[in-house]
């Protein structure tokens, strides 16, 4: 086996000004104390709001082991995670995905939505995997294909079939809904703009090269627990209207 697949479980020595390695600690330490939350308060939600918390909480548990693991390996080798971040990719955007279909439940989603949804998302991570690691001299290539993916994921919420269903749901749905979409739009562009950064193409030089492994962190902790909040206030909200 290789060296990066295990890592030392001992706490690895973190420098004062190591801020990369200071923003997996906390970013491992938020999603743990989120999933805490979100399964705590599972309890309170009946059956119909309930997965999505469960959701919620199993994204968050995800990326904190995730960064558990991820913190050991900068600190042992002061190199960007690449592997475990994708890992982490692959299982907790697909689950980001369902719940969108999840929620649109309510106003008739079905199940053809949710796996265009995955199947866009899986698309999306594994072509920028290949491009940032395995064929590095076609980076662009595969960061193009990933592209599309994340755009064709933007237009079905925003103006696709999911967007017809959060409009016909109105109500708590639509705001969710609308803020989720934000999320994919705003907070997920760190994503590309990180691959161009770690990556050749065209785009060298216009933008350069360099790490964002602390702007991924505080994207990820950001995205991610904020999805959770955002699922967690509408099962909140329909459960008083109810």
């Amino acid at each position: 086996m290789t060296n990066f697949m295990f890592i030392s479980a001992s706490v690895s020595k973190m420098l004062p000004d190591d801020y990369t390695g200071f923003t997996f600690f906390v970013g491992c330490m938020a999603m743990m104390a989120a999933s805490a939350f979100f399964f705590l308060s599972l309890n309170q939600f009946d059956k119909k709001w309930r997965t999505s918390v469960l959701v919620s909480g199993l994204i968050t548990f995800i990326a904190a082991v995730h960064y558990f693991y991820m913190k050991e390996y900068w600190g042992e080798f002061q190199e960007s995670p690449t592997f475990f971040r994708y890992v982490d990719w692959i299982l907790t955007v697909p689950l980001m995905c369902l719940e969108f279909y999840l929620i649109l439940k309510v106003a008739g989603a079905k199940t053809g939505l949710l796996w265009k949804m995955i199947f866009y998302s899986v698309v999306m991570l594994v072509t920028g995997y290949l491009g940032e690691t395995v064929y590095k001299d076609q980076a662009q290539i595969w960061g193009l294909i990933s592209g599309i993916a994340y755009f064709a994921i933007a237009y079905e919420i925003w103006l696709g079939s999911a967007a017809k269903l959060a409009k016909a749901a109105g109500g708590p749905v639509l705001e969710a809904h609308k803020i989720l979409c934000w999320f994919v739009l705003v907070g997920w562009a760190i994503y590309p703009l990180g691959y161009m950064l770690g990556t050749d193409g065209w785009y060298t030089s216009m933008l350069g090269k360099g790490s964002v492994d602390v702007a991924y962190n505080i994207a990820d902790a950001i995205n991610k627990i904020g999805f959770g909040l955002v699922i967690y206030n509408l099962a909140v909200k329909s459960q008083v209207k109810e």
